[in-house]
């Protein structure tokens, strides 16, 4: 509780708020699926949220910032997101949302995997144990019999993991020369941009009957953004990231409530292990950064 009074409760709350709205968000995402096609739902998330995120962004530290970046990195950042959000809404089409998060909480083994060769940093051989079991939770998600291991929605979670993984190790570049609002208002300005381009030859009207999770989607992408901001600006990495586990218990929570699906062992047995093995790699890179910065 002393760390926490020490200015970090306020990291730990806005984490909390971010993963709670995100995964409202994600049901928003879920309920439109059925009747767009992903890459139409992906351009909505961006369009909706970008106004919000502009203003924030113009409040908190002015439009100078948004252009002293650097422009390959995030060019490479909009294509990831446009990959990593048509994925997860096609996982969402195919899949109850708590078993989504399941697959999706691969990313921080994926990210570890990544630091070694584009990072350069050095990950020892627990570590790497802990990303084999991590990896292996996969497997049991997607079942390790029947028809579960060749489920599209399955691999397509396992691609959005990836992209994102790949985008978190941009960010840790970035974040060495660019300002956070930058790195947030280019992301949905150019998967707005991108993801636009590829529905409009496809674009359904949209019906007047969706408002509400459109709207929805609109301030749960915005509010979430600036919560998870928030949350890496008060408090180190290693307090807030393992709260991004609680989304499983929303999942479950919004599965059951707006749809009445409850998970099977399996599905709960690999998430189990993925997110022991994550947290194990979370505070494995805690004892680490503290070794290196004593």
């Amino acid at each position: 509780m002393r760390a926490l009074a020490g200015g970090h409760l306020r990291g730990v709350l806005s984490m909390v708020l971010a993963v709670a709205v995100f995964s409202l968000m994600d049901a928003s995402m879920k309920i439109l699926a059925p009747h767009y096609p992903p890459m139409e739902i992906t351009a909505l998330r961006g369009v909706t949220s970008l106004p919000l995120v502009i203003v924030w962004a113009l409040l908190d530290g002015g439009p100078a910032q948004l252009f002293r970046i650097r422009w390959p990195l995030h060019l490479l950042r909009g294509v990831l997101s446009v990959v990593m959000l048509a994925a997860f809404i096609f996982g969402l089409r195919h899949l109850p949302l708590a078993e989504t998060y399941s697959l999706f909480f691969v990313a921080p083994l994926l990210i570890t995997v990544l630091a070694v060769p584009i990072l350069g940093e050095h990950v020892g051989w627990r570590r790497w144990a802990a990303i084999v079991v991590g990896l292996s939770g996969t497997v049991i998600v997607l079942r390790p019999t029947g028809s579960g291991m060749f489920s599209l929605g399955g691999l397509a979670v396992l691609v959005s993991a990836a992209c994102y993984a790949l985008s978190a190790i941009t960010v840790r570049v970035l974040g060495r020369t660019d300002s956070t609002q930058s790195m947030v208002v280019w992301m949905l300005a150019m998967l707005s941009v991108f993801s636009l381009a590829l529905a409009w030859p496809d674009w359904i009207a949209i019906d007047p009957a969706h408002w509400k999770p459109l709207a929805v989607l609109a301030l749960t992408g915005a509010v979430g953004q600036w919560g998870i901001t928030e949350a890496f600006r008060r408090a180190p990495a290693s307090v807030v990231a393992p709260l991004e586990y609680t989304a499983l218990v929303w999942g479950l929570a919004l599965d059951w409530f707006l749809w009445g699906t409850l998970p099977d062992v399996w599905m709960l047995a690999g998430a189990g292990v993925i997110v022991l093995c994550g947290l194990y790699l979370l505070r494995s890179e805690r004892v680490h950064a503290e070794a290196e910065h004593p």
